[in-house]
């Protein structure tokens, strides 16, 4: 691509950001980190698992996002006895003209932009129903197979504090979602402003500024950003230093990690990286971009074993240790 072209992309996507920023931040405030990561799943296709207590606004953040993209907005809310069928749909016997024939009626998994709350509160055989559509992009039901409509993005959200009636996700499904991303309780600032414009008699409404196609051409775009090959070379270093075992990895990872990420997670940090850098309006991925992503795309990669739990270090502390003991290319700042 010409590099005059290219930075008029760039500068496109970058536009665009800001727009869904500035009409984000009318009913979400603070989260800056949070939003640019969903972001930055969306405009690259992939799904987000959104980790956090109750009353952060979690399900507020991603119908806000549906509206301001005019997409079809889905919710399903998990519960111990959720089937897969309600998720994808079911046949049922429908007469027509004196005729009996097996309709299919999709469920709310054809939708644009799926909530999926609370996850962890059902069966892993229901939980599954959900990866051929992340996958895929499409539903089998009765031997037959039902396009999605792109793009599909899916967001699952899931409370850390309750144990009680809860189900693991099993750590293939977990690799499915491109980030992990983990909303924290907001300064005091932020929370008094929350306090202030949720107590009053009108709330602000956010205007629709991109639509469907739109994201779909900045997915396009942002396949196209260059990666140059010691960047790639570096991603796949950090990535190949979580295993414990691999040549190269730090004393600490053998010591604390039990299972490492695999080649998927080189991938989604590629990904992410060339979406990062194409909002921030450029064409080239810097080492910077895979540094900012390394905690929401790895940490539900890896799997922290007994001795890290007794000492409480989790896979955000892995990552942090593994940014620093892993050499930086000079030239991909």
């Amino acid at each position: 691509m010409d590099s005059s072209v290219a930075t008029a992309s760039a500068e496109r996507v970058a536009e665009g950001r800001e727009r869904i920023l500035t009409e984000l931040r009318k009913v979400i405030v603070g989260q800056d980190e949070v939003v640019e990561q969903v972001l930055i799943a969306l405009f690259t296709g992939g799904h987000c698992l959104i980790t956090g207590v109750p009353g952060l606004a979690k399900t507020l953040l991603i119908k806000t996002l549906a509206d301001i993209l005019h997409l079809d907005f889905k919710r399903i809310q998990f519960t111990p006895d959720l089937m897969p069928s309600d998720i994808t749909g079911t046949e049922i016997l429908d007469e027509e003209q004196g005729v009996r024939r097996l309709r299919f009626v999709k469920g709310p998994i054809f939708g644009q932009i799926i909530l999926a709350d609370e996850i962890n509160r059902t069966p892993p055989k229901t939980q599954a129903a959900l990866l051929e559509a992340m996958q895929e992009y499409h539903v089998t039901a009765s031997g037959r197979t039902y396009d999605l409509d792109r793009p599909f993005f899916v967001l699952a959200t899931q409370n850390p504090i309750e144990l009680e009636g809860t189900y693991p996700l099993p750590e293939a499904q977990l690799d499915r979602f491109m980030f992990n991303v983990v909303i924290k309780y907001l300064n005091e600032d932020d929370e008094v402003t929350v306090v202030t414009q949720t107590t009053g008699t009108e709330g602000p409404t956010p205007l629709r500024v991109l639509s469907g196609p739109d994201i779909l051409q900045f997915q396009e775009l942002s396949k196209q950003v260059v990666l140059a090959e010691e960047i790639a070379r570096y991603t796949v270093r950090l990535v190949s230093a979580s295993r414990p075992g691999a040549s190269g990895a730090p004393d600490f990872i053998d010591k604390w990690v039990k299972w490492g990420a695999g080649l998927r997670g080189s991938q989604a940090l590629v990904r992410g990286a060339k979406a990062r850098a194409l909002i921030h309006g450029r064409y080239h991925v810097a080492i910077k971009d895979i540094q900012a992503l390394a905690q929401p795309i790895l940490r539900h990669r890896i799997i922290t074993n007994f001795y890290a739990e007794s000492e409480r270090i989790n896979s955000d502390t892995v990552i942090e240790r593994l940014l620093e003991a892993v050499p930086v290319p000079a030239s991909g700042m």
